[in-house]
């Protein structure tokens, strides 16, 4: 490795980098890569021709937020950035750092910009700073005091500033492949030495419990190691090791809000079996069965609303059995409405409907209640005519009143309800075309 890239990389001085590490460090830091040539993954934004790996070579580097999941390389690859193109690096994490050590930053950039040298500024967990926090950024990103280069897990639209994100260009970092893992714990095995070696698929193992998280496969490589016998890494070895080795969950944040989406368009489009993986992966990273429960009444009303109306029933059913009952029962009963939502008659159009009847009433005036619509409990009432010309069904042929009108006399006839030709709402869509046709024919009809 290039060991000198990180010469003027460093959280003080210059001669600070170049001082060794002194105590015992985890392998993930010790194999930190300092060059692009080890870095692992992100080919996407680093392949040859790609914009950030041009502005790298070229010296030419831009405020930027690097946005991925946990041990996909974004601090690592803020510090290649920098000692590539011999850069001061300054490093602040959002969740130790404050208004102080911000203005101790700005201050160093200064005595840096002073003699002409660059100044990346790293801020690891960047959407823990407040608005006040992040705004105190901008002027020096503005003025080129320091090239900014932040590091989130989260969505950057919803936690980060748009002053700050229109300085700033967001390149997305993905989980790294199981082979990407496999290549970073093959140096590492090189790396932990003393004739350390794992048995053949060991590592295989390892890279698919770490699910993408490059720390992760490190750490379980080297607990691996000093729980073998005689350092060689075996299947019976991992077993102790991996057997609380969860996959990548955030509850509450951006991969649950994905699987959650995952689960309800799977759903949607008719795929029951993918529709149960989604729903395993959300309770196995610890998902709180409940709230699957109560997003499948939102799926039951949304995307199947009357073409099949026992949806709805069984997703309430579902959820009351998980109140009820708890684990695993609960959970049975979910999966089982899961499936049914999947295999039933989709249709939209009771959620079309309550859309376009509310912007009608958001963006419209308080029309009044027609007068035959009107209740009147009093005489007062009755001589002011509320309810006057009212058409009780019962009385009318088929139950129905032809050419009557419970529109506000300026909204007649609107129409926001269109049931699909698809399950019940077939039946549903026959019906009311049969009703619409006794009306244009009806002799009876109020306000011709």
């Amino acid at each position: 490795m290039t060991n000198d890239l990180f010469t003027s990389v460093s959280t003080g001085s210059a001669e600070e980098a170049c001082t060794p590490e002194i105590g015992y460090q985890p392998l993930a830091a010790r194999l930190r890569p300092q060059c692009l040539a080890d870095y692992a993954g992100q080919v996407h934004i680093l392949g040859p021709g790609k914009p950030l790996r041009q502005a790298i070579d070229n010296h030419q580097l831009h405020s930027m937020i690097f946005w991925g999941p946990p041990g996909v390389g974004k601090t690592t690859l803020a510090k290649i950035a920098a000692g590539h193109t011999q850069a001061h690096f300054i490093q602040l994490s959002a969740v130790l750092s404050g208004v102080k050590d911000i203005r101790e930053a700005i201050e160093q950039a200064r005595k840096y910009k002073r003699i002409e040298q660059d100044t990346v500024l790293f801020v690891d967990e960047v959407h823990r700073f407040n608005k006040s926090q992040q705004d105190a950024f901008l002027p020096y990103v503005e003025d080129g005091t320091f090239i900014f280069i932040g590091a989130t897990t989260e969505n950057p639209s919803f936690e980060l500033n748009n002053a700050l994100l229109s300085r700033a260009r967001v390149y997305k970092l993905r989980s790294l492949e199981q082979d990407e893992i496999v290549s970073v714990l093959g140096r590492g095995v090189v790396a932990l030495g003393n004739g350390v070696g794992a048995d053949e698929g060991c590592l295989a193992l390892i890279a698919a419990q770490a699910d993408g998280d490059a720390r992760r496969a490190l750490n379980l490589l080297e607990l691996s190691a000093d729980l073998s016998e005689e350092g060689r890494i075996t299947a019976n070895t991992l077993k102790e090791v991996l057997q609380a080795s969860p996959r990548r969950f955030d509850n509450g944040g951006d991969l649950f809000f994905d699987q959650a989406s995952a689960l309800h368009k799977a759903i949607r489009g008719s795929a029951p079996d993918a529709a149960l993986y989604w729903l395993c992966r959300m309770l196995d990273g610890g998902c709180d069965p409940l709230y699957v429960a109560r997003r499948m009444v939102r799926v039951a009303s949304e995307d199947i609303g009357n073409a099949d109306p026992r949806a709805l029933t069984l997703a309430l059913e579902a959820w009351q059995v998980q109140e009820r009952l708890g684990s695993p029962e609960g959970e049975l009963a979910i999966a089982q409405a899961i499936i049914y939502l999947a295999c039933a008659a989709k249709s939209n159009a009771v959620y079309m409907a309550y859309k376009a009847a509310r912007s009608e009433v958001a963006q419209g005036i308080s029309e009044e209640v027609p007068l035959h619509l009107r209740n009147a409990p009093t005489a007062l009432m009755q001589t002011m005519d509320h309810g006057a010309g009212y058409r009780y069904v019962h009385d009318e042929p088929e139950a129905y009143a032809a050419g009557e009108n419970y529109f506000p006399e300026a909204l007649r006839e609107r129409q926001y309800y269109f049931p699909v030709g698809q399950g019940l709402e077939r039946k549903i869509q026959e019906k009311l075309e049969y009703l619409r046709e006794r009306d244009k024919t009806s002799t009876i009809r109020r306000y011709k």
